[in-house]
């Protein structure tokens, strides 16, 4: 129709069309963190969260140390600090007969190499060279030379070139092989001929695990063989006992610093790129390896700083680079402030010292400079430091043992020998306590809750917050954050059934990969809340969103070591407030409150239904059977990963989140299964340590005392072992079949 404007032309009227404002199909997105800004880095929530309470003892300790005037005071904090440390590292075993053998001797110009083999104890063998100078007047000073992390130990370029230029000074220098290297390699395999569990690190790491389990620190391995070392050194006619020195570059001098704080026969002490505070180095590098970490140490009040306080006012230097990548150079100059103050109240200031390069974790020539200057200071030996050109000798001149391997040649302990001896002592302490069955089963919550740091949620955590729903065929996924008293959030989809009338059964769905793993349409989920359950997949703090992307994944179970906290106990709280959530829903059954876990988040969900009966059932799909089967076994798989990437001398990465320190003092897994009776609990597909199916054997000698707790309450039918299993959702069948 044309119609005139007030404009004077004509004008079309238009006319009226359907508008389709139907929103296109949307990809679901099941993240429950997105777009919030307060969480907007889940992958750094855990460490956070063990560091703020790592933070609070570093406070505690300051407050302390600030209270120190008086040479008094820092005396009796010596001796306080020194029991401490006997107590986190040892107990030591009794000294014993050295056994020393000489199994070759190399002459070179101006100076001689003997080969020695010694006991640090019975059967447990140490390779290792002394390198003598020549022209020997009286008596020599000695030191003992602990490598960091190179393979090869002392016979790595850098290792002799160190070694030699303190000899042609004058010095005599015992370089032993560590732990795991050299000819030392405590997992080896002829045919490869290198470990099957990896490098040193891993190695280290591997029976590190092994020891924390037993309530024990590594640590106290290659502090003994050091301390033996010593032993042998003033054994030495040409050894001068009150001029026995100690040096070590990054794992070494972790050791170094152990051996400075223990040994009163440690005259100076040279900790190479190691010593820094352990505040800077937890909020930047994060822990390290198992034998830089010590049991309960800060619970104890220790840090790395009291390795050098402890020694004033005895000469020490700290030896630091600025691009270190794995430890803290600010840490390093704080930590050398402190003692600084120390060594001033001693009146021997000059004694402490701190030299600092340019460069990424090494021996610059400015700090090889440093190292032979202070010995030569401190043990009143004249002349020239200045770094001389060497011959370097070949791995196989400086070869000990016929084979190059103790394991070979010799045979005799290893570090796992030695724990699994004392690991039998614990074993058999929990086997007596269980015969008296009702006395047991009251002391196992308690003492677990202790032992794995488990807090009880708090009655005060602010209510959940919904961040999104999704509407499917017959029911809802719902998107809501469940709070952890403040400090984290809890990733959380509620799956249920929409236009239902009454109460259900409710389900926590616990997967090591997610709470996203079987959460799409047609998943195993799904076919569970088309059954009439309302589920809850939960990523624990650690899981799923909340996975790690921030530091090394040993960073975590070590952290919690020092704190006297576990993932494992952490992830336990999470299950808690999950099932009260659900709990307190108007559509849930309270008394029908069950979970269902998977793999190596089984740990975590034993351990919260021990601690809450909130929890009216668990379904445990490939539940490591024991932390004992780990502890008592020389090769286990639970938190091994394969490298992907990784070449031959790095197959594996090993973490320690599935452990917890101490765990087998007081406790194990079948414990907790027992103590959950009457309530049901159904195994399925349980693993060994490797990770492979347990044979009915194991079954059978692991879960005595759990099927005995479940006859003593007149609930055996309330515990069931299955090898397979066809569905979820014929598990649930059982579990919530009353």
């Amino acid at each position: 129709m044309i119609f005139a404007s007030s404009f004077g032309y004509a004008q079309t009227k238009p006319t009226p069309r359907h508008v389709d404002l139907t929103l296109k199909k949307e990809e679901e997105n099941l993240n429950v963190l997105q777009q919030w800004i307060k969480w907007n880095n889940p992958g750094s929530l855990l460490i956070d969260y063990l560091t703020k309470q790592a933070f609070a003892y570093y406070d505690i300790r300051d407050n302390e140390i600030a209270r120190l005037k008086t040479r008094t005071d820092w005396i009796r904090r010596q001796q306080n600090v020194k029991e401490k440390l006997l107590e986190v590292i040892g107990p030591f075993p009794e000294k014993t007969a050295l056994n020393p053998r000489i199994t070759g001797i190399i002459r070179k110009k101006g100076y001689k190499i003997e080969k020695i083999i010694y006991e640090s104890m019975p059967g447990f063998y140490v390779t290792a060279c002394l390198f003598i100078p020549d022209g020997i007047k009286g008596k020599a000073p000695a030191v003992l030379n602990v490598i960091g992390h190179e393979q090869e130990s002392f016979r790595a370029e850098l290792d002799q070139v160190i070694i030699l230029n303190l000899v042609k000074k004058g010095i005599i220098v015992l370089a032993i092989d560590p732990l795991g290297q050299g000819e030392h390699v405590q997992y080896f395999d002829s045919q490869i001929k290198f470990s099957s569990v990896g490098y040193s690190v891993i190695e280290h790491c591997y029976f590190g695990n092994q020891c924390f389990l037993s309530g024990a620190s590594s640590a106290r391995y290659f502090t003994w063989d050091g301390i033996r070392a010593i032993d042998y050194l003033v054994t030495r006619m040409e050894v001068d006992p009150a001029r026995i020195g100690v040096t070590g570059f990054s794992g070494g001098g972790t050791i170094t610093s152990y051996l400075g704080a223990l040994d009163e026969r440690v005259k100076v002490a040279v900790p190479c790129s190691w010593s820094t505070a352990s505040r800077r180095q937890l909020e930047t590098k994060g822990a390290q390896d198992a034998e830089a970490e010590l049991f309960h140490s800060l619970i104890k009040g220790l840090t790395f700083e009291d390795l050098i306080e402890v020694r004033a006012p005895k000469p020490t230097l700290m030896t630091f680079v600025s691009r270190d990548e794995y430890l803290s150079l600010q840490g390093a100059r704080e930590a050398y402030a402190e003692a600084e103050k120390v060594y001033e109240v001693f009146e021997r200031k000059n004694n402490i010292e701190l030299v600092e390069d340019d460069s990424r974790h090494w021996l610059t020539p400015k700090i090889r400079l440093a190292i032979y200057t202070f010995f030569m200071k401190h043990f009143n030996i004249p002349g020239d430091p200045s770094e001389q050109d060497i011959e370097v000798l070949s791995a196989e001149e400086l070869t000990v043992t016929p084979s190059g391997q103790i394991a070979t040649s010799l045979g005799g302990k290893m570090v796992f020998d030695v724990t699994k001896e004392e690991t039998e002592k614990l074993i058999n302490n929990l086997k007596i306590s269980r015969r008296d069955v009702e006395k047991h089963l009251n002391s196992i919550p308690i003492k677990a809750k202790e032992i794995s740091g488990y807090v009880m949620p708090s009655s005060n955590d602010s209510a959940p917050f919904v961040n999104g729903i999704y509407q499917r065929d017959g029911y809802s996924v719902a998107k809501y954050a469940i709070a952890a008293g403040g400090n984290y959030v809890i990733p959380v989809l509620v799956f249920a059934p929409t236009n239902a009338i009454g109460k259900h059964p409710a389900v926590i769905y616990i997967h090591p990969k997610g709470k996203t793993t079987e959460a799409n349409p047609g998943g195993e989920i799904e076919k569970l809340v088309k059954q009439g359950y309302i589920v809850a997949a939960a990523d624990l703090l650690g899981v799923g969103e909340t996975k790690n992307t921030a530091t090394r994944g040993l960073a975590l179970g070590y952290t919690g070591v020092l704190i006297g906290r576990s993932v494992v106990g952490i992830q336990a709280g999470d299950i808690v407030r999950v099932a009260t959530y659900l709990k307190n829903r108007n559509d849930v059954d309270a008394a029908k409150v069950g979970a269902i876990a998977i793999d190596e988040m089984c740990l975590p969900l034993i351990h919260a239904a021990a601690f809450d009966s909130t929890i009216h059932n668990i379904a445990l799909i490939g539940s490591l059977i024991s932390f004992r089967s780990i502890a008592m076994n020389r090769f286990y798989k639970i938190g091994l990963t394969k490298n992907e990437g990784g070449d031959y001398w790095h197959p594996n990465e090993v973490d320690f989140s599935w452990g917890i320190a101490g765990v087998l003092t007081a406790y194990d897994l079948p414990d907790l299964i027992g103590s959950i009776a009457p309530r049901k609990v159904l195994l399925a597909a349980l693993r060994d340590q490797m990770l492979e199916p347990a044979s009915t054997v194991l079954i059978d000698e692991e879960l005595e005392f759990s099927r005995a707790a479940y006859a003593y309450n007149k609930a055996t039918a309330n515990l069931r072992v299955v090898a397979t299993y066809e569905s979820l959702s014929s598990l649930l069948d059982w579990c919530f079949d009353d």
